[in-house]
Order: structure tokens, then C-alpha cells, then sequence
């Protein structure tokens, strides 16, 4: 049984001269697309803000620290999904694009912000053509809906921030299997749209919703021919019972995988991150998550009141019945009942295919998040609003199409709203990227909008922090507690700002005290219980700390302080088993073993820092080097020491890492051949003078007879020169002959100006013979030795 063909769409001759403009279809395209882009062109210039730091810029599977495998075993965060603390937020297929950007562009967060652009733009696209090919809208509309979504302010969380592109990504596919599953006849296109709803999962989990939406459609379409002929309703290729079933069929097994994914725990969440799922009151529940869903639909109305960050008394609990928040949930039911009477009573002759694709848009991605099936973190988030926005448009935009199919004086001024509410829109879209172009004017942007959110306060006092305002963050962290007096992480920042006071160790307690598994209220009690000298507390609380955390790094760098020297073996391998790849751990580990004496285990520590520290620059170059080459020099292997400096040298890099290393090799060449001659000099016994006298030095009898006949020979060819100088160098070598050696001051200094000592000193015989220019003259070996020196 075949379903029901879609009808045609008539274009009355109001509507004709759109012709001359919507004839090419790719021409829609490129224009929606274009606005999309041109709308967000100046989030371009953002830099990572709010979950792109963890998600991107600290998230291993994206650097390349971890290989890719891991991706597919790890969350979102980078976290492995066995992990009890992870967020079980399980989107490969995104990461993976992060991964690719990174290769291709590094931390240039331009390119980041170009790709979410480049795929909203896609969206547009796609909307569009689903608006034509699937929803039935006439082409112009379908044009105006891609326009209205192209410029819609609440797109600005999910396209202007990097780790929006999950909603953007499972976007293109959930549309591609929308129009894949309705737009076309192939026979496998129940599979392939099949195929595609998996790759919007693996981009975000919302995604998953595309085969319910798709079967549910495919009902609603195939409904006629189901009920006038239910005799003809048996299994065939290309039946509405064989494509329901291969549809179950795909989202059972999506389903059960992603369940298995979650490997026996749920996603851990606090009353902090959701208020009201944690209320032990069912109807006080029920009531706040309704109104939470009719703020939704009307953030997608009128998009004015717009933050990041929702949580911690934003949205206030309704605790009763008379709350006049419940007249908005009572609205949005009414409005919504009534959509869905007008599409059941239109089932027969489906007239209003644009109102239930537009339904089902609207409220099928959004179940998700609704917190009424499944428990989520948030309670309001506008990137899960991305998808569900199409259905929001195309609604308003067949609202348009059948005021504007009634003629009438009515079409300008209904030109002149839709000029309005596009202009206004993109306007709108255009202010808020200004927002999310730093951290800071983020949230300075968000706490204008909501001075009353906890949260907010929290992380602008944790950015000023960063950027050592300590006197305003501590101010924000008392405000964040004033209205959220339980909150365990202000507690714990604001004690790490206030140690002069005296009260850190009071803030540490509070935060154990609202949350007994806190990490780094622990980690940081210990540090301070060390400081103390409260050695047993201070151990007490990192054990704690690692129990609650086994990977917890910092906690065993502090651990290895209190540890007696003899017991330090079993926590340096803890820390090369948790990063292996850490040049200070080997370093940590030679130095070491250093201590205990084991010179040649020491030294193989060290390389391993030192290779380790050149594959990721030269942070750690020097010192892992500086620390091989004392050991080295201290065995007295010099051969060795210096094949470690060549190839050290010889490492890449760049030229002017060559370049910096070169002249270190030659200080450290410099230095240790004067640290060498100094140690030689500071063998001799103490002189009396300030200069030293040939006279103070003594020769060997042969090297002295060597000299003699020497110079005999050398004066006796020179006619010039008198014969009686012979005589006199030989009585001068003869008179010196016997002496034992040559004796230097350790307290020698070679000054020979006045001016530098302060004290009037009898003049030097050297510098007298000095001033007789005589070019014949032999050099003494004294002089020698102080010009060396």
C-alpha cells in the first residue's frame, strides 16, 4: 500500500508575480544561506567562551593527546563513559569535527566560528527546502520560513559558541533524513534516512528523534488510504506497515545502544544544575516543568530575555496553584490542544500539512529536554531550542500564507511586519554575538539580564579570579552564597581568596559540608592542614580526596610532600601510570632517585623528561637537560655529556629554537670550563700580593734547560742583541732550579689599578717592564696565566 501522494500546491494570481524570483530553486538556497552567514559574520572574531574551554581547549580526545579511539569511548567532556563522574553526554561524531579543526587550524578560534557558521548556513538551506518539499509551504514562504530562522536571536548560543555546533551538526541531519524519508521514492530511503537519524544521534542525542518524527508523519500521511482501505493494509515492499517497521526496528537498537553507553549509571546531577527535579513534591514538579515548557515555546516568540546560563534561581519554583505563572502554562496548553484538534480534523482531507509538520517540529525535538521523560542538567537551554525553532517558523510562516491567500488591502502593512520582524530579528541576532565575543562581556551581558542567578555570579567571580580582581571576586562569591547560600563551589573559591584572613579553613568546611564529595575543598583543605603543620589531618583529607577522585594528579603532587623520602617510590609511579606522557613526573622521579644515589637510574629518568619535554616545546627542556648533565658531570663522563648537549642542540623545532638552544650549549660549555679553571686556581696557597711576580713561580730543571738552550739559540741568531742577555736568563732559570712548583693565591685577584682596591699599594715591576716597548722581549709564563684567567 502506497501512501497517499502529497497534494499540489496552487499558487493563485496574487501570488504569481513571486515567479519571477523563486523559478530557481538554488537561487533560495544561496540567499537564505547567505543571510544566515552575513547574520553571524561577526561572531567570527569570538574567542572560546563558557563550555568551549573544557569541551575544546582542555578536552584531550580534541588535542590530540588521546587517540581516536578514545573519542568513541569517552563523553562529550573527555571523560570515559565508565567514569561514575562523567556526563554521559555521548556526541563522537562532533568531536570528531573538533578534532579535525584542530588539526587543520589549531586554537584559531576564527576557523571554530567559521565551521558553525558555514553549517547554519547549510541549515538555512535545508530548511528551505524542507519548508517546500515536506511541509507543503509555497515556495516564497518557504523562503520567508528559512529567513526567519536564518536570523533567529535564539540561534546565538548554539552558533556563536563552538560547543553549540552538536545542535547545528544533528540539525543538517536530522533535516537531511526528513527530506530523505519524504522527499523522496527511492526504496532505501527508509534506510538511509534511517542512517542519517544515527549520525544526528552520534552529533547529539536530540537527534535520535528524527525516526519518531519521521514514523509519525509517515502515518499522518498514509492515514486515508489506511482507513478507506483497510483490506489492502497487508505487508508489501514498499507498505506503511514495512517502512513503521523497519523504523521501530532501527530506533530500538539506537535506543538500546545509547542505553548501553550509559554502562549501568545514570548522568549525575545536583540540585544546583536542575532545582526542580530534585523537589520532593510531584505536583510542585509537574507544575514548574510545564511553565518551563511554555517559557520555552515563548523564548521562541519573542526571543528578548536571553543568557547562557539558567540555572540557580532563574526560573523560580512554582510552589502553588496561584501563581500567575501558571496562567502562561494554561495558555500554552490551550494554544497547543488547539493545534492539535485543528490537525486531527484534518486528517481526512490533510489540508494543513504545513501546521502538522510544524507541530510536530515543535514539540517532537523538544521531548528530550522537557525533563518529563528523562531527568536532564538544565532547565532552560536555548541551544536545545535550535531544532525545534523550525517547527516555531514554519507555524508562524503558514499563519502568514493564509493571511496572505485573503487578499485585501491587508498584504502591505503584512509586508511591512514581515520586513519588521526579519529586520528586528537579525538586529537582535547581530547585538547578541557582540555578547558572546569574550568571557566577560558574556557575563557582564547575562547578569544585566538576570541579576538574581547565582550561577552567573559564580563565574564572573571566577573570571575576575583569573584576572587576579581579587577584592570584586570575592565580592561576587558572597553574592553568589547570599542567594545561594548551599552552593559548595563558591565556598570553596571564595576560601581560596580569603587565607589571609583566616577564614578559608571556615569556607572549606562549609563547602564539605553541603556536598561530602567535594574534590577540591578536600585538595585544598589538605594544603592548608600542611601549611598548618597539621600533618595527619592534612593526609587524612588527601586520602579522602583521592577515594573520591583516583586520578586526581594535584592531590598526589601534594601527597609526595608529607611521604617520607623512603616511601615516595609508590606515589611517583602512580603519577607516570596516570601521565605517562608528564615530563615533570620523570623529572620529579630523577631527582629522586638522585637523593637515594642511584645516578645511573636518575640519568634514564631524565632523558626520558628530556625527550619527552622537546616533543611537546621547551618548557621543559632545561631543566630535564640541566639535571642530566649535572649527573653526567658528576660521574665524570664528559664524552657523554657532551653527545647530550649536540643532540640536544641538534633538536627540532624551528630555527629560532636552534638558535636559543645553540647559545645555551655554549653558556653551559662556558661555564663549566671556568667553573673548572676556578677550581684549579683555588688549589693554590694564600699570597701576600695582589700581583703576581715571576719571581713567585717555579720550573723544572729540564723544562728550565729546554728554555735555555732555547732562547740561547734564538738570542745568539740575532745580531742585535747583546751576548751577555744569555748570561743573564741563564743564571736567572739556575737560580729557580730547585724550587718544588708553581704556586698560585686562592685569594689572587688580578687588579692592577689603584683605583679599584681603595688602598695605596706599591707599584708593580711587571707593569714597569710592561711600558719598556721592547718587541724582542720573551713572555714570562706569568703572563700567560693571568691573561687566561
Amino acid at each position: 500500500m502506497r501512501r497517499r501522494p502529497l497534494p499540489s500546491v496552487r499558487e493563485d494570481s496574487n501570488t504569481k508575480y513571486w515567479r519571477s524570483i523563486c523559478d530557481n530553486e538554488w537561487a533560495i538556497y544561496a540567499l537564505v544561506a547567505s543571510v544566515g552567514a552575513l547574520t553571524y559574520s561577526n561572531s567570527l572574531h569570538g574567542e572560546f567562551v563558557h563550555d568551549d574551554i573544557p569541551a575544546i581547549v582542555t578536552n584531550a580526545d580534541v588535542t590530540g593527546a588521546n587517540p581516536v579511539v578514545k573519542i568513541f569511548k569517552n563523553d562529550f567532556w573527555g571523560t570515559p563513559m565508565s567514569d561514575t563522574g562523567s556526563h554521559k553526554s555521548y556526541r563522537p561524531l562532533t568531536t570528531l569535527t573538533f578534532r579535525l579543526n584542530y588539526a587543520l587550524c589549531g586554537l584559531s578560534a576564527w576557523w571554530w566560528h567559521a565551521c558553525n557558521v558555514a553549517l547554519h548556513a547549510a541549515c538555512c538551506a535545508l530548511v528551505a527546502r524542507a519548508g517546500a518539499v515536506v511541509a507543503r509551504l509555497q515556495r516564497p514562504f518557504a523562503a520567508l520560513a528559512a529567513l526567519l530562522f536564518a536570523v533567529h536571536p535564539v540561534h546565538t548560543e548554539a552558533v556563536s559558541g563552538v560547543v553549540g555546533r552538536a545542535d547545528v551538526l544533528a540539525c543538517v541531519f536530522f533535516l537531511s533524513s526528513l527530506l530523505l524519508y519524504h522527499g523522496s521514492s527511492g526504496r532505501r530511503r527508509v534506510w538511509s534516512s534511517a542512517v542519517l537519524a544515527g549520525l544526528s544521534m552520534l552529533a547529539k542525542e536530540t537527534g535520535l528523534t528524527a525516526l519518531l518524527l519521521n514514523l509519525a508523519f509517515d502515518f499522518y500521511r498514509s492515514w486515508n488510504c489506511m482507513s478507506r482501505s483497510p483490506a489492502k493494509c497487508r505487508w508489501k515492499g514498499d507498505s506503511v506497515w514495512s517502512r513503521v517497521v523497519k523504523g521501530l526496528l532501527v530506533l530500538m537498537l539506537l535506543a538500546i545502544g545509547r542505553l548501553a553507553l550509559l554502562q549501568g549509571s545514570l548522568p549525575a546531577f545536583s540540585p544546583q544544575d536542575n532545582p526542580p527535579a530534585f523537589h520532593p513534591s510531584f505536583a510542585i514538579r509537574l507544575m514548574t516543568f510545564c511553565y518551563l515548557a511554555a517559557f520555552n515555546w515563548w523564548l521562541l516568540l519573542c526571543p528578548w530575555t536571553l543568557s547562557h546560563d539558567w540555572q540557580m534561581g532563574s526560573v523560580p519554583l512554582i510552589t502553588s496553584g496561584w501563581d500567575p505563572r501558571n496562567l502562561v502554562t494554561c495558555a500554552a496548553l490551550i494554544a497547543l490542544l488547539a493545534l492539535s484538534y485543528r490537525c486531527l480534523m484534518d486528517l481526512e482531507l490533510q489540508r494543513h500539512s504545513p501546521l502538522v509538520v510544524g507541530l510536530m517540529l515543535l514539540v517532537v525535538p523538544y521531548l528530550p529536554a522537557s525533563n518529563l521523560l528523562v531527568t536532564v542538567g538544565f532547565v532552560v537551554a536555548e541551544r536545545v531550542l535550535y531544532i525545534p525553532s523550525v517547527g516555531s517558523v514554519v507555524i508562524t510562516v503558514y499563519g502568514i500564507q493564509l493571511m496572505w491567500k485573503q487578499g485585501g488591502n491587508s498584504r502591505r502593512l503584512l509586508i511591512l511586519s514581515i520586513a519588521i520582524l526579519v529586520a528586528s530579528g537579525a538586529a537582535r541576532t547581530f547585538l547578541r554575538n557582540r555578547d558572546w565575543r569574550t568571557r566577560e562581556s558574556l557575563l557582564r551581558a547575562d547578569l544585566a539580564v538576570l541579576p538574581h542567578n547565582a550561577k552567573l555570579h559564580y563565574n564572573f567571580a571566577n573570571f575576575l579570579k583569573d584576572i587576579e580582581q581579587q577584592e570584586n571576586a570575592i565580592k561576587h562569591y558572597k553574592e553568589a552564597l547570599k542567594l545561594w547560600p548551599s552552593y559548595a563551589s563558591a565556598h570553596n573559591n571564595l576560601g581560596t581568596l580569603v587565607l589571609a584572613s583566616g577564614r578559608a579553613e571556615h569556607h572549606f568546611l562549609q563547602a564539605l559540608k553541603y556536598n561530602r564529595d567535594h574534590v577540591n575543598a578536600h585538595y585544598n583543605l589538605a594544603k592548608l592542614y600542611r601549611k598548618k603543620n597539621r600533618i595527619p589531618e592534612s593526609l587524612k583529607m588527601l586520602e579522602r580526596c583521592i577515594s573520591l577522585e583516583p586520578r586526581f594528579v594535584q592531590a598526589y603532587l601534594e601527597l609526595l610532600h608529607l611521604t617520607p623520602e623512603n616511601e615516595k617510590k609508590t606515589t611517583l609511579e602512580r603519577l607516570l601510570e596516570l601521565e605517562p606522557k608528564n615530563w615533570e613526573h620523570y623529572h620529579l622521579y630523577g631527582n629522586w632517585l638522585k637523593r637515594r644515589g642511584l645516578w645511573p637510574l636518575s640519568l634514564a629518568y631524565y632523558s626520558t623528561a628530556l625527550r619527552l619535554s622537546l616533543d611537546k616545546g621547551e618548557r621543559g627542556a632545561l631543566p630535564s637537560l640541566r639535571a642530566a648533565c649535572l649527573v653526567l658531570r658528576n660521574a665524570g663522563q664528559h664524552s657523554r655529556l657532551l653527545q647530550v648537549l649536540t643532540r640536544w642542540q641538534s633538536a627540532g623545532g624551528g630555527a629560532a629554537a636552534a638558535e636559543r638552544r645553540r647559545a645555551a650549549a655554549a653558556a653551559w660549555r662556558l661555564r663549566s670550563e671556568l667553573e673548572g679553571r676556578a677550581a684549579k686556581y683555588a688549589r693554590a696557597p694564600l699570597m701576600t700580593s695582589t700581583c703576581l711576580h715571576h719571581s713567585q713561580l717555579e720550573v723544572s730543571p729540564d723544562y728550565t734547560n729546554k728554555i735555555v738552550h732555547r732562547d740561547s739559540r734564538t738570542i745568539a741568531s740575532q745580531p742585535s742583541v747583546p751576548l751577555d742577555i744569555t748570561d743573564k736568563i741563564k743564571s736567572s732559570c739556575q737560580k729557580y732550579m730547585y724550587k718544588k712548583s708553581v704556586s698560585i693565591s686562592a685569594h689572587y685577584k688580578p687588579i692592577h689599578n689603584k683605583s679599584e682596591t681603595g688602598v695605596k699599594q706599591k707599584s708593580c715591576p711587571l707593569h714597569k717592564k710592561k711600558k719598556i716597548k721592547d718587541p724582542d722581549r720573551l713572555p714570562f709564563v706569568t703572563d700567560h696565566l693571568i691573561k687566561t684567567y
